[in-house]
């Protein structure tokens, strides 16, 4: 029990930390993400900015004339920066590196000005106007330069922006964010790891001390349960059979089952996987424990269809296929109506063994409700009416046992109101 415990500690403690980590790292993702595309966004804005303000101004900065437009321009004066957005620096016009070309409808460059850069002459700066000319866009990159196109009578202007220290500004934030975000995703994984079994220790103590409880219960009430049995053979003997002893034995054997359903539930999921495990025919086991289930069905004027590819073998454990089989058709049987059809198919698909059983259902059932039908004591039914005879344990038990075989227990239901309960166990 101690070594049981200890391993379901580890299991809840990694189960924790997984969890835990991998919704760190995509909240840092997303951070970090959004930091840089708010961070580049921004750097892209205040440079378009700059080159919209250029190309209104013919290449030249509002308060700085030229003379002329030739190859390169000449005596251009500064005036005061009267006519720069209110929220452009002054020192914006000093800072910038750009330079522009001005093109024919042919292609043909009529003017270069490079006055305003010194990494880029007039014979660069037509190759770089020829390539934006190219593209279709009237706004983008090439190399660290950003460019913006503007039609001026008849003739094409291209304006280039030095962003260079701008994208190495980025790449810098982008670097420093990712480092800092990392670090900060190692340091949280430590803490985590190192508190996180103090953590899941009272969830774990609460746990087996519920399996515990349960275990012990199970066993505590079969005594008093074989007791009241044989007080009801014993008055039945004496005054006769009559309705008040046949529910009373009825009840108490509804209880004894619940009893053995929730002892058994308990230890299958204590023991995990350690169920004897061997090579078996599952196509045998599988068709007679149906067959067990045809004079059933043809007692409540139901058809049952049973399809098993013969020959198929499995590794697992064939008393709890059985069962599980049994708990299936039950279930099916219990909540179909009269005069409808049961289907049961064994086949292998993909180097898997897939268990199949199908029932008309007798209420309609939720799309939401198809993941709750393995949960303990659920029912579809809201008033939990239990002529059925069944106590709601029965799914969870066959989940455990899908579980212990490594496999996958869901469900479906289609358009036509047929319930399917779908096992697939890897071969």
């Amino acid at each position: 029990m101690i070594k049981e415990r200890s391993v379901m500690i580890k299991k809840l403690k990694y189960r924790f930390v997984i969890l835990s980590m991998t919704s760190l790292l995509i909240l840092l993702a997303i951070m970090t993400i959004a930091m840089n595309i708010i961070n580049y966004s921004s750097i892209v804005s205040s440079t378009d900015d700059i080159l919209t303000l250029l190309s209104h101004n013919r290449g030249r900065f509002p308060g700085f004339e030229a003379d002329n437009e030739s190859s390169v321009i000449i005596d251009q004066k500064p005036i005061p920066n009267n006519d720069l957005p209110p929220h452009m620096s002054p020192e914006v016009p000093y800072e910038s590196r750009f330079f522009s070309v001005l093109l024919s409808e042919d292609g043909s460059v009529l003017f270069t000005d490079v006055s305003h850069i010194a990494s880029i002459d007039a014979k660069q700066a037509e190759i770089y106007a020829r390539l934006a000319l190219s593209n279709n866009r009237d706004r983008a990159f090439i190399d660290t330069y950003r460019y913006i196109k503007r039609t001026e009578n008849n003739a094409i202007r291209i304006i280039f922006l030095d962003c260079e220290q701008r994208i190495e500004s980025f790449e810098r934030f982008l670097y420093t964010s990712i480092i800092i975000a990392l670090a900060g995703f190692i340091i949280v994984f430590f803490i985590i790891f190192f508190f996180a079994e103090r953590i899941i220790r009272p969830i774990s103590e609460s746990y087996e001390k519920q399996k515990r409880f349960i275990t012990d219960a199970g066993h505590e009430i079969k005594t008093p349960l074989t007791v009241i049995n044989t007080n009801i053979d014993i008055l039945e003997m004496e005054i006769g059979k009559n309705e008040s002893l046949s529910d009373i034995q009825q009840q108490t054997k509804r209880l004894t089952k619940l009893t053995n359903d929730l002892v058994s539930l308990t230890r299958m999921e204590e023991t995990g996987n350690s169920i004897p495990m061997i090579e078996f025919p599952i196509s045998e086991v599988v068709a007679t424990a149906s067959e067990d289930f045809r004079a059933l069905a043809t007692a409540q004027n139901k058809a049952f269809d049973i399809q098993v590819q013969p020959l198929l073998t499995v590794k697992g454990n064939d008393s709890s296929i059985t069962h599980l089989v049994s708990i299936l058709l039950d279930n099916a049987l219990k909540y179909s109506p009269a005069n409808s059809e049961i289907n049961l198919n064994l086949y292998e698909h993909n180097r898997s063994i897939v268990l199949q059983v199908i029932n008309q259902t007798k209420m309609h059932i939720e799309e939401s409700e198809l993941n709750r039908v393995f949960e303990r004591f659920y029912r579809l039914d809201s008033s939990r009416n239990s002529q059925t005879g069944g106590n709601g344990i029965g799914l969870s038990i066959a989940r455990a046992i899908v579980s212990a075989h490594g496999g996958k227990i869901t469900a479906t239901i289609d358009k036509s109101e047929r319930f399917s309960i779908n096992v697939t166990i890897p071969l």
